[in-house]
């Protein structure tokens, strides 16, 4: 095996992290905060309001992630170019590039994945700290902010970093819509020197250090907030 390489490529190495970093924040982040207003339209929203999160959770979770990014890539993408104006408009050179449109698939299949992780962590918040907030005088809104949407995410917090991870593994699909992420260094390692297997384990032990990381900060914060059944 030969690794000399890395030398030439270590720029781009660290250039495809930062791009895997990056999607991996935005879809986790926004995907969150879309999760959370999921998560409580199916647990107290209104017959509608259940029907339509239920519905956006089936269909991004019972859809590959890679068709609902092609779907957005070749379809959305191809259309918006029509738009009339969108060409001189100062966000064409972020909706012209594949980072956009992978960044808005991961955040909105992630969205749907950790509603239903929230859905069942605010169903297992114990009622009696819910009355016991109402006896209290919280209103509705004080009452969610202060204790039951708090103590779910207490209570969600391992599940929640194993879909961290899992978000980061689904990053390589970015490469299909011209994304330079980790992947598709690799890949492009292996079309320009011809070593298949060498990219692929300096890769691998990129994904592996920043797994490390996400367990790491995940192990600290439930040490911090030990949750309490």
């Amino acid at each position: 095996m030969s690794f000399t390489w890395i030398s030439s490529y270590w720029p781009l190495l660290l250039t495809g992290t930062w791009q895997t970093v990056c999607l991996l924040v935005i879809s986790v982040v926004f995907g969150f905060v879309i999760a959370i207003g999921l998560a409580f339209a199916q647990v107290s929203g209104g017959r509608l309001t259940r029907l339509l999160a239920r519905s956006y959770c089936t269909f991004f979770r019972g859809t590959p992630l890679l068709i609902q990014l092609w779907l957005l890539y070749y379809g959305v993408g191809s259309l918006l170019p029509m738009v009339p104006g969108i060409r001189q408009s100062l966000f064409w050179p972020i909706l012209r590039e594949g980072f956009f449109f992978a960044a808005v698939s991961f955040t909105l299949n992630y969205a749907a994945y950790e509603a239903e992780v929230l859905r069942g962590a605010l169903l297992a918040v114990p009622k009696g700290e819910l009355e016991a907030g109402r006896a209290f005088g919280l209103s509705p809104w004080m009452l969610t902010r202060r204790i039951w949407l708090p103590r779910a995410i207490r209570i969600a917090l391992p599940t929640i970093a194993g879909e961290i991870v899992m978000q980061l593994k689904a990053t390589p699909l970015a490469f299909t819509v011209t994304v330079m992420d980790l992947y598709a260094v690799a890949n492009k390692v292996r079309q320009d020197t011809l070593l298949v297997y060498e990219p692929l384990l300096v890769v691998t032990l990129f994904y592996l250090a920043l797994t490390a990381v996400i367990a790491r900060v995940f192990r600290g914060l439930e040490a911090q907030v030990p949750v309490r059944r």
